[in-house]
């Protein structure tokens, strides 16, 4: 039994690692980080070095870990799915971001499909939370 947690290098993403390592930690398990990085849509947050300090903060958390780091066409809630699936997830932390009233009938479309389709209860944190 793991926890997994959807992880972008934004203040959201922060969030949502900071969580998901307190989660492990209380559940005594592991944690899989899943991080898309999408050659079709690079994000400006994926710079050269955000995986050294993804690391650097996995290995200094004392928390038995698994990075994966797709990096293609790959689309991010299948990714989340497919861990949760393949490690026996017993939770999965994701981070949100603020929205508008309007906003607010629809969530991102990751969050919405693994809230919607995720086997295991879901933890939704908003930057500054955790």
């Amino acid at each position: 039994m793991t926890v997994v947690v959807g992880y972008v290098p934004t203040p959201e993403g922060e969030t949502a690692l900071r969580a998901a390592l307190r989660a492990a930690r209380d559940l005594a398990t592991g944690l899989v980080v899943v991080n898309v990085e999408s050659t079709r849509k690079p994000r400006p947050e994926h710079t050269p070095d955000y995986l050294q300090t993804l690391t650097g903060v996995l290995q200094g958390s004392g928390v038995s870990h698994v990075l994966l780091h797709p990096m293609g066409d790959f689309d991010a809630s299948e990714e989340i799915l497919k861990a949760a699936q393949d490690h026996g997830a017993q939770l999965v932390v994701l981070g949100i971001r603020h929205r508008t009233p309007v906003g607010k009938l629809f969530l991102g479309s990751t969050s919405q499909r693994v809230l919607l389709e995720a086997a295991c209860p879901v933890l939704a944190v908003k930057a500054g939370q955790a």
